[in-house]
């Protein structure tokens, strides 16, 4: 089971100038990713030239929202070599970019003195945090809210520690 893309959509749209995405696995088991994760295990890669193949529910809420001046940034913690699964993800960023987030890529080794909370999280407008928690397959299990400022500020300092180190998008490869 997942977060339903309407209740996380809600949140989302209630930003107001940012919301930033803090991602520290190597792998997810996310169900709506199998099937693609399986076909790019296969050799198929996604067309940028054929934006109907890949623009999906979760890009139209990106673009909306960031037309509406909602900043969206994405930092990915990483380990090198990459997994499996982050070389899938890497190779349709691209997309997300396309939609109007800004997604930056950290190798782990040079997060070894950051103190990073232990779940993955998102900020929104540096007020609240959702931690999303997972399995040990990466599979999503639930989330968890606080508007705590103590763990706002810790998370939005770790976020911001590992995008002043992480690599751009268009220079990160795998």
């Amino acid at each position: 089971m997942s977060q339903s893309l309407t209740d996380f959509a809600a949140l989302l749209r209630s930003a107001r100038t940012s919301a930033v995405h803090l991602e520290m696995r190597d792998g997810y088991g996310v169900d709506n990713e199998i099937d693609g994760f399986a076909a790019w295990k296969r050799g198929h890669r996604l067309d940028p030239e054929d934006r109907s193949s890949w623009w999906r529910p979760w890009l139209d809420l990106v673009r909306d929202v960031t037309a509406n001046g909602v900043l969206i940034r994405r930092a990915r913690v990483v380990s090198e070599p990459v997994s499996d699964y982050i070389a899938f993800e890497h190779s349709g960023t691209f997309t997300n970019v396309a939609a109007g987030e800004d997604i930056r890529w950290l190798p782990r080794r040079s997060a070894s003195d950051l103190a990073l909370p232990g779940n993955d999280c998102w900020i929104f407008d540096s007020r609240v945090v959702q931690f999303n928690i997972f399995d040990g397959d990466g599979r999503w299990v639930h989330t968890d809210q606080t508007e705590d400022r103590a763990v706002v500020e810790f998370c939005a300092s770790a976020f911001e520690a590992v995008w002043e180190r992480a690599i751009p998008h268009e220079r990160y490869t795998v």
